[in-house]
């Protein structure tokens, strides 16, 4: 039985596999429909917590005290308690563990997967905890427990219901297992599958057997998709792209690194624009395009406006005037990209927007690039925002890591776009339009309305056959299977690593006190590539690649780049726009990526550290508590909270400047350098003292470098296991490398287990 309160965006019947970090040492995805709480009667007592209010009371303070549970879990569990009355403590157990999976990422906590594997439902030391008088785990604690009883619990007319009413707690049913929701992510959920099942489903944008375009619109159509993509003997994914999506008022277009999804949105706005126009020649679409933080905006900016000056614009007007009659009409493609937090105007302060289902946006086509990086609830608040004639399109790669807040949207509506499944009706259609048919490995007659609506690019312009950075991402990437055990997938891994590649190189730590790091982060270690990085070309222009660099290059170019000291600040705007745009671009040109926050191999130690390296290279000057909490010229800093007033988005990324000061000659201010999307004024000037949620980013963490590209990256895997060391992160890191990778290992065998521990996040989103 489906369901019944959960839309089901496939039409399938069957519940889905619960997704979960794997466990150690199987390092495999959680399987929701494993019986495993039907095993052998056992000679132990149920834990007092699962029945005594006290008791679990107590439990969950002692996990809050060791940091296995959040204080904000606790607290929830004690007001419903002193609240709601006779309250069943396993009812209130459900309540703390689902509330903490959403500071992990879940939308929801699934009961079968949690008794298959109930130590992934806290946040536990990777590699235990070797304090004294440690608290119970969560599988001592459940061991006794079976599904049947844990559903029975989750009985109470006040604080839970199946959907209906206002209670604080949902429940989901399914044929194995329980989904437990606090009731604002499960109206997120809800809001979201209905949302995109009435844009798959309306006429005349939907799968093609339900409502055929008429006849001239497809000839115009055909010529278009002609005229944007010049005929090839292989199947040109980007034009199936473009004619899936014209289509139909949802669309995903998905794939990796240079497989050219901002080429292929960018034509598809062409092709849109083209085909609004021969209607109304008057009325040109209104597009907006948007990305998740200011970096992501920035880049995807920056690659729109290259695109939209290739296109075959003069071709494409011709075209108009021959089928349509629009003599003036002229082809108009935006290049501005703003952040969603601004395009849907959010309220500071609070989690509301200007824009909501009462005030929609005023345009036709919204683009969101890096979807990946969207959570449930953004993704929820765009959607409702959306006037019901306007066209979503979402851009990301769905093998990213996912948003750092709940869900995992991109991915879970993409599940099943390695195989397409595209209908015979969707393949005929396509066949006639673009004279390329579709692979039959690629059809099926049961495939769905959002199947028809992906579209996975299967073809890296950016790295080939030759590319050591792009066949050590498909290794990686390859999802454990019947057909590929964790052997067999290492093997691959350390196959790409051992061949040489120009642009790749793997680098093994002997510890802390191993200088390699530091030599990497100053110069970048050229010497490390084959031919000491010289001869390689780049491209996009066809030019001489320069070696690969370190921090050392964007501090020497601030340097050598300073205006004149008698430039004013004030009265030469241009000199100093000018030279922090390309202290900027410079410092782009390398970044150091790792996974933890804390510790000597997070981002705190390392950007202290990588700091006073840089000041023995005489690159920086500042004193010690200057490097650890103050400011100093060179300092790059990353944006983590949206600051409204400034005009700064969280990711945004800005380099400390000096500029002379104009009340006292000879002396000097500091001021960050932020880049804007705007040509008169590129540069945002900014006091440090009004900047209060940024931090120093010589190291950056993989979450954070989403959406960002640079010429050089190194990604340094920590000393120890850990949890959040999955294929995911180690994919999105080293794809975040455009011309050159180093690879570091703090400590060998890190990366053998990192690449075969899997994760995805527990939710209904697309289920099937």
């Amino acid at each position: 039985m489906k369901d019944v309160y959960t839309l089901d965006l496939f039409g399938d019947s069957e519940p889905p596999a619960t997704k979960a970090v794997s466990p150690k040492p199987a390092n495999r995805a959680v399987d929701a429909h494993a019986n495993s709480h039907a095993v052998e009667p056992r000679a132990l007592q149920p834990h007092p917590a699962l029945s005594d209010m006290g008791a679990l009371l107590t439990l969950c303070e002692r996990w809050v005290a060791r940091g296995w549970l959040r204080d904000l879990d606790r607290a929830l569990v004690s007001f419903f308690a002193r609240e709601a009355g006779q309250v069943p403590p396993l009812l209130l157990l459900a309540t703390a563990l689902a509330s903490h999976q959403l500071g992990r990422g879940h939308v929801c906590l699934d009961l079968s997967a949690t008794l298959s594997a109930p130590d992934f439902a806290l946040s536990l030391p990777p590699e235990g905890d070797d304090l004294s008088d440690p608290p119970p785990l969560p599988s001592e604690v459940l061991a006794t427990l079976t599904l049947a009883e844990w559903q029975a619990a989750l009985e109470h007319p006040a604080l839970i219901s199946n959907g209906h009413g206002n209670t604080p707690l949902v429940r989901s049913d399914a044929p194995h297992t329980t989904r437990l929701y606090l009731r604002r992510y499960w109206q997120y959920e809800q809001t979201l599958h209905q949302e995109i099942t009435a844009r798959l489903s309306v006429a005349g944008a939907g799968p093609i057997h339900k409502a055929r375009p008429s006849v001239g619109r497809s000839l115009l159509l055909k010529d278009a998709l002609d005229t944007l993509f010049p005929a090839t003997d292989t199947l040109d994914w980007q034009k199936v792209a473009c004619a899936l999506a014209a289509r139909s008022h949802f669309a995903i277009i998905t794939g990796g690194p240079g497989t050219g999804k901002t080429t292929t949105v960018v034509r598809l706005l062409a092709l849109l624009q083209t085909l609004q126009l021969a209607h109304s020649p008057e009325q040109a679409l209104r597009i907006r395009l948007a990305a998740p933080t200011g970096k992501a905006a920035a880049r995807l900016n920056e690659s729109i406006a290259g695109q939209v000056s290739n296109l075959p614009m003069s071709a494409l007007e011709s075209l108009l005037s021959e089928r349509a009659g629009a003599e003036s009409s002229t082809l108009v493609i935006p290049t501005e990209v703003t952040t969603l937090h601004r395009l849907l105007g959010a309220r500071p302060d609070t989690r509301h927007f200007r824009h909501n289902p009462n005030n929609p946006l005023a345009l036709d086509v919204l683009v969101i690039d890096e979807a990946s990086m969207v959570d449930i609830e953004m993704m929820t608040a765009v959607l409702s925002a959306l006037p019901a004639h306007a066209k979503l399109v979402l851009l990301g790669d769905k093998d990213q890591l996912a948003s750092v807040e709940a869900g995992a949207v991109l991915g879970d509506l993409c599940r099943r776009a390695e195989a397409a499944h595209y209908t015979p009706e969707t393949a005929q259609w396509l066949a006639e339009l673009t004279s390329q048919p579709l692979p039959e490995a690629l059809t099926c007659p049961n495939g769905q309305a959002l199947d028809q609506a992906i579209t996975m690019l299967r073809v890296s312009h950016r790295f080939d056959a030759a590319s050591g950075i792009g066949q050590l991402a498909e290794a990686i990437n390859q999802p454990l299977s019947a057909a590929l055990n964790e052997r067999d997938k290492q093997n691959a891994v350390h196959s790409a690593l051992r061949q040489v590649y120009a642009d790749l190189h793997h680098l093994v730590l002997g510890g802390e006190d191993d200088n390699a790091l530091e030599r990497l982060v100053v110069t970048g270690s050229p010497e490390r590539f084959p031919n000491a990085g010289k001869g390689r070309l780049d491209k996009r222009s066809n030019q001489e690649l320069a070696p690969p660099t370190g921090y050392r290059h964007y501090l020497t170019m601030l340097k050598k780049q300073r205006p004149e000291a008698t430039l004013t600040f004030e009265d030469n705007r241009a000199a100093y726009n000018a030279w922090a745009s390309n202290v900027l671009k410079a410092y782009g040109h390398f970044q150091l990526l790792c996974a933890l926050r804390k510790g000597p191999w997070g981002v705190e130690g390392l950007n202290l550290r990588i700091a006073k390296v840089l000041r023995r290279e005489k690159l920086l000057s500042a004193s010690d508590i200057e490097l650890e909490k103050g400011w100093y010229e060179g300092r790059p800093v990353l944006v983590t909270q949206n600051d409204y007033s400034l005009g700064l988005m969280n990711g945004d990324i800005g380099i400390t400047l000096a500029v002379p000061d104009p009340r006292t000659p000879g002396r000097s201010l500091h001021r960050v350098a932020f880049p804007t999307s705007d040509s008169e004024n590129p540069i945002r000037w900014v006091l440090p003292s009004r900047l209060h949620a940024v931090e120093t980013v010589f190291a950056m963490t993989v979450h954070k470098s989403q959406g960002s590209e640079f010429l050089h990256t190194a990604l340094l895997l920590p000393q120890t296991p850990n949890p959040i060391l999955t294929r995911e992160l180690v994919y999105t890191g080293i794809t975040r490398a455009r011309e050159w990778l180093t690879l570091i290992e703090a400590k060998r065998g890190i990366l053998n287990d990192a690449v075969v521990r899997e994760v995805m996040r527990v939710s209904g989103t697309g289920i099937n």
